[in-house]
């Protein structure tokens, strides 16, 4: 489980250097190469870089040009990584995005770490012990797994809602999604819906807290794996939106097709 004790690490630590800009009082400039949006990516990157390069296994990041994929394809194993999922709630500042670090075998998230910088909510999974949620204290005395375990809350078999919940994209709300919405008021009646932004909305549902996550936009591998992961070993499944199986990673295309998250 070493692997898994590095991601822990690793997206701790970018957390930390994450919200040293986003502490600031800054405004944004989309395109400029020196914005604090730009300056956080890259800061939170180098950070994970310097844990992921001891394991040896090749890595996609949102921040690295992806490798080309007839070198890609050769690999058996990869960690997939968005140092800063939720790019709007950033500048918001309304605490909501995530660190994401996933190890993916074959296409297969087999371990997922998210990380919650603002709140120090950590989520992580792994194939052989499932899924898991703890709060960090401030200056946490140990980050390996096995003791946070102890403190933690086990994911699998969560209780989901009374009320039927769907959980949306607090910026990114398509049409297509409020038709699926007006679909689940048809067959179910009440329900209610939640707003977040980044890979939180997957962890809801695998923390029981909503009962699925329709993705009917565009998003990209790193965006999703980690909380994949999360979802997956909690008793989740991470769908394709139309041909409902499971997705897979390190795809010569990089972009997700659009996908649900039901428990």
């Amino acid at each position: 489980m070493d692997n898994l004790n590095i991601a822990i690490q690793a997206a701790y630590q970018a957390g930390i250097e994450i919200l040293k800009v986003y502490e600031k009082d800054f405004e944004v400039e989309i395109k400029g190469d020196n914005s604090p949006l730009t300056e956080a990516d890259r800061n939170g990157n180098a950070e994970i870089i310097k844990f992921l390069d001891t394991t040896g296994i090749p890595v996609i990041s949102e921040e690295i040009k992806a490798m080309d994929y007839a070198e890609r394809k050769n690999w058996s194993k990869c960690w997939i990584v968005d140092p800063l999922d939720g790019t709007k709630e950033f500048i918001k500042k309304n605490g909501e995005f995530t660190v994401n670090i996933a190890l993916v075998e074959n296409g297969v998230p087999v371990l997922g770490v998210v990380y919650v910088p603002v709140s120090r909510k950590l989520y992580f999974a792994d194939k052989e012990i499932g899924s898991f949620s703890v709060v960090l204290s401030e200056n946490p005395n140990s980050l390996d797994w096995q003791e946070l375990k102890n403190h933690a809350e086990e994911l699998k078999g969560a209780k989901t809602p009374d009320i039927f919940t769907i959980v949306a994209s607090r910026s990114h709300l398509s049409p297509e999604t409020e038709e699926f919405i007006n679909r689940c008021k048809e067959e179910h009646g009440e329900i209610e819906t939640v707003s977040k932004g980044s890979s939180i909305k997957l962890c809801l549902v695998a923390e029981g807290k909503a009962n699925v996550y329709p993705r009917i936009a565009p998003t990209m591998e790193w965006d999703t794996a980690a909380a994949h992961a999360v979802a997956k070993y909690a008793g989740c499944q991470v769908l394709d939106f139309n041909t409902r199986e499971e997705l897979n990673y390190n795809k010569e295309n990089l972009l997700n097709p659009y996908f649900i998250v039901q428990r």
